[in-house]
């Protein structure tokens, strides 16, 4: 697929979300080939000015764009973790499907209580790039973080006020039902489709289908963007 059609698709992508997050009926996306809404549909190129300030939502992000070259996709933990800190009012933290607990890790350091859950029990990383001192921080391997070694259940939402899904399987949907039940804020990353209980139809993208499912279940939807490749939009949601 040429750079050219990645931009194209990415931009469409991000503005239908942005118009759905705000109320408006969603622009589809095209699809040009069989991958498109694979990794190749996420692409590392910037949404257009133009899409920015015909949304609602989205046209305060003008004032901060994004720096030049995307990070790899191995730096998102540390990008959503400066995000969350720059945008986020602080409390307690699931980090849903966490994995190793990178964010959880750098979200603790940073005075928030954070907790991973997460089925799968996985050491911290040995080590990780503090993308502000372009540093590598080496962890002692008896560093650890809370967690939970669980499947994510609803009733867990009462101990927490911001339930965090990135790139995580099978919660997105589950995650925001139970920030609806208990009146919680959620920031999720979607990305594959893989047991989750409702599908998106026929030509509609999934990140649609869950801005569409969020608005509907009672919130407000922001989509923002992390300097990454890949998948990198992502949408906090506000309980209205």
């Amino acid at each position: 697929m040429s750079k050219r059609k990645d931009r194209k698709q990415t931009e469409e992508l991000f503005e239908s979300v942005s118009q759905l997050a705000g109320g408006g009926q969603p622009g589809l996306p095209q699809t040009h080939e069989a991958e498109t809404f694979n990794d190749a549909g996420h692409t590392n190129v910037p949404i257009a000015d133009e899409a920015l300030a015909n949304s609602k939502e989205l046209a305060p992000v003008l004032a901060s764009a994004l720096p030049g070259l995307r990070q790899m996709k191995k730096f998102r933990f540390q990008l959503l973790h400066q995000w969350m800190l720059a945008h986020l009012q602080p409390g307690r933290v699931a980090d849903v499907g966490g994995g190793k607990g990178l964010l959880t890790y750098l979200l603790r350091q940073s005075g928030w209580p954070a907790t991973v859950i997460d089925p799968v029990p996985q050491a911290l990383p040995t080590k990780f790039k503090d993308l502000t001192s372009h540093k590598q921080i080496h962890l002692a391997a008896t560093e650890t973080v809370p967690r939970l070694a669980q499947n994510f259940e609803p009733a867990m939402a009462r101990d927490f006020d911001i339930l965090v899904a990135l790139h995580a399987h099978g919660c997105n949907i589950h995650l925001i039902e139970a920030a609806a039940q208990y009146d919680r804020r959620f920031v999720i990353l979607p990305c594959c489709i893989i047991h989750e209980p409702i599908y998106p139809p026929l030509g509609v993208h999934w990140l649609q289908c869950v801005v569409d499912y969020a608005t509907r279940t009672g919130f407000r939807v922001q989509p923002f963007r992390l300097n990454f490749k890949g998948q990198n939009i992502g949408l906090y949601g506000l309980p209205l």
